[in-house]
């Protein structure tokens, strides 16, 4: 195997691993934002972690995140504004990919 194949072997599975490690810090992502936005709306147990799959699910509605933030807003309605949701996705978003990088 020629050294070009080798390279280009080597940057396929580093846009393959980046890819997974992107969906599961999406998807850590979404399931901490729905756990917090059910402790807004006084959910506890598995009320809570039954949201939190809510949202989790949302994200497969279109590409991108505008489909979960439209969920946890409609929902939380008079309980947080739009900047804070923003803001708190991208909290949770750096924490999971922190997680991640952990090994967490």
């Amino acid at each position: 195997m020629s050294t070009f194949q080798d390279r280009e072997r080597a940057f396929e599975n580093k846009f393959a691993h980046d890819a997974e490690m992107q969906f599961k810090a999406v998807a850590r992502r979404n399931k901490a934002l729905g756990l917090w936005a059910a402790d807004l709306l006084g959910k506890t147990g598995k009320a809570a972690e039954d949201y939190a799959m809510d949202v989790i699910r949302a994200d497969f509605e279109e590409a991108g995140h505008e489909d979960v933030f439209r969920k946890v807003q409609a929902d939380l309605q008079g309980k947080a504004d739009e900047a804070t949701i923003r803001k708190q996705m991208e909290a949770l978003l750096a924490q999971a990919k922190a997680d991640l990088a952990g090994g967490s």
